[in-house]
């Protein structure tokens, strides 16, 4: 009689096995460059997307909001001010709408192969740190443009990247592990960013929530955004007591995330 071996799900705090992520770290690196491939094929101008998109928007909020409405942005020009915001945020955004299609858009690669599943809602994040880094160019020139000379804060920037990243990851995995159950997830998700939008200081500074920032502060990517925005500039102090609430509530969305997304594993297989 043939030996059977059974696997079964690991349990609590057991779900996070780094060894086993690490030694498909392959993987994921092929994962994430075919991502970056795809977003890209067929294209007339390619990675200048990645500066397009927040150039643009940008320049729209600029005439709406900081000439039509004249939203204060603590003494900074309204264009840089805004695009220092939007350069972190489109990031966000991009990696949460690809994360959370990930496992639907991966359906034969799942049902055919073991892996940990968990890597594909990560990969499709990867790509969007290019565009990050692309669109960060623009940043530079406007800097000089502004006359804002360059500074040793801007070091720490990867560090609330780095943040953000696991924070777009810890909702991926929520949204990826929901859309293979519930396809809601997709019609839902554009509501939900762009709602998420205006309730972070993308667009207008925390000081103008005046008493309600403590709303504004339970929103992570407040204090990232922020922080990011302060790091870039010089000028403006970075508020580390909303920048630290950020961090704990990213990490409470990344390991909640996580296990949820560990729980429900079992299942994909049999339902995407």
């Amino acid at each position: 009689m043939d030996n059977v071996t059974v696997i079964k799900a690991k349990k609590g705090l057991a779900h996070f096995d780094l060894k086993e992520l690490w030694q498909y770290r392959e993987l994921f690196g092929v994962l994430a460059m075919r991502e970056f491939q795809v977003r890209y094929k067929q294209t007339l101008i390619g990675v200048l997307w990645a500066i397009i998109r927040p150039l643009l928007t940008m320049v729209v909020f600029t005439f709406l909001f900081g000439k039509i409405a004249q939203i204060p942005s603590d003494g900074v020009p309204y264009p840089i001010f805004s695009y220092s915001g939007l350069v972190l945020w489109t990031y966000f955004s991009a990696a949460v709408a690809q994360s959370s299609s990930s496992m639907v858009g991966n359906s034969k690669l799942i049902t055919k192969v073991y892996f940990p599943r968990a890597i594909i809602p990560a990969s499709s994040t990867i790509v969007g740190l290019i565009d990050y880094v692309i669109s960060f160019t623009i940043v530079f020139a406007m800097m000089i443009y502004y006359g804002y000379p360059l500074t040793w804060s801007l070091l720490l920037i990867p560090v609330v990247v780095f943040i953000t990243w696991i924070l777009s990851v810890g909702i991926g995995l929520w949204f990826s592990a929901l859309n293979v159950k519930y396809r809601d997830v997709q019609y839902a998700l554009p509501f939900f960013t762009q709602t998420l939008m205006y309730i972070t200081p993308v667009i207008y500074p925390v000081s103008l929530a005046g008493n309600y920032q403590w709303i504004l502060a339970l929103n992570p990517l407040s204090g990232l955004i922020e922080a990011h925005r302060a790091l870039i500039l010089g000028s403006l102090s970075v508020d580390w007591g909303l920048l630290g609430i950020s961090t704990v509530i990213t990490l409470l969305v990344f390991i909640s995330g996580y296990m949820y997304f560990k729980y429900v594993e079992k299942y994909f297989a049999d339902i995407i």
